[in-house]
Parts: structure tokens; C-alpha cells; sequence
């Protein structure tokens, strides 16, 4: 892959990482952001083991886990960063319906899975257009190529 079909592969996960990060902490009890730790409300235990040792926790551990994904996502061999960016863009997504479920409503988790499923359908079918056009444009040369050969054979035999 390109340097830029490697930055738009990575818009997915980014955004849903994003969006579970933003959620997680427009959710928190009043309670934590006035220092009472224990009321971290947060699934993932290294964020929640982050989160109840100190207010930042999860603003540190959140753009660390940017950073990997970004690094992860664009160095990986082209089929292996599908797969991890696949997989981050799923666990936010899931992620993030732990609260937009029951504050928010079916749905507005509907319309999320589905606005999710369809930025990936099109970042994907953008990055493998250009390479389904490349591989259309070398089958469309070989048939003419195969086409100008027949030409070439039906002349030879009707001249000999």
C-alpha cells in the first residue's frame, strides 16, 4: 500500500477509538472528576486501572493507544494492519455502545454500527479501487494483446 492508502486505512479505527474515548469520558460520575478515583466507569481494565490512579489516566493511556494504533496500523504488512484495524475498529465500536446504549437509545446505536460499517466500506472501496482499476487495465491489455496474436496467427496461416 501507498503512504496514503495507508493514512485513510487508519481513519476508521482513529474515529472509533476517538468517538469511545469521547463518550467514555463525557460519562464519567461528577464524583471522579472531583477526585473520587474509585468511580471510574470504564470496561477495559488497563483503562480503568489507569483511570483510578489518577484523573489523567485515561487522557494518557488514550493518546498512547493512538500513537500504537497509528504506528501498528501503518507499518504492519498490507493483510495484518487490515486485520488489526478491523479488529479496533469492532472493540471500539462495541465499546463505545456500552454507553450509547443505555443513555442514548437502540437507535442511536443503530445509526453508529451502521455510519461506522459504511466510513469503512468506503475508505476500503477507495483504497482497492484504484488497484481493481489497475488490474482491470492490465487484463483489458492482455486481451489485446491476445486479440492482435490471433490476428497475427489467422494472417500468417491464410498467407501460408
Amino acid at each position: 500500500m501507498k503512504k496514503k492508502e495507508k493514512l485513510l486505512a487508519l481513519i476508521p479505527a482513529i474515529w472509533a477509538s476517538l468517538f469511545d474515548i469521547a463518550i467514555t469520558i463525557i460519562h464519567q460520575p461528577k464524583e471522579y472528576w472531583n477526585g473520587n478515583l474509585n468511580k471510574a466507569n470504564e470496561g477495559n481494565p488497563i483503562g480503568n486501572l489507569m483511570m483510578k490512579n489518577h484523573v489523567s489516566g485515561l487522557f494518557i493511556i488514550s493518546i498512547i493507544w493512538l500513537i500504537l494504533i497509528g504506528i501498528i496500523g501503518y507499518y504492519l504488512p498490507r493483510k495484518i494492519a487490515q486485520i488489526f484495524l478491523l479488529f479496533v475498529l469492532i472493540v471500539h465500536s462495541c465499546g463505545a455502545t456500552t454507553w450509547i446504549l443505555p443513555n442514548y437509545g437502540f437507535w442511536f446505536f443503530i445509526v453508529f454500527i451502521l455510519f461506522n460499517s459504511i466510513l469503512f466500506y468506503i475508505i476500503d472501496d477507495k483504497i482497492n479501487r484504484k488497484k481493481r482499476t489497475e488490474f482491470e487495465q492490465a487484463f483489458e491489455k492482455n486481451d489485446r494483446v491476445h486479440s492482435n496474436s490471433e490476428k497475427l496467427k489467422t494472417e500468417f496461416n491464410r498467407i501460408v
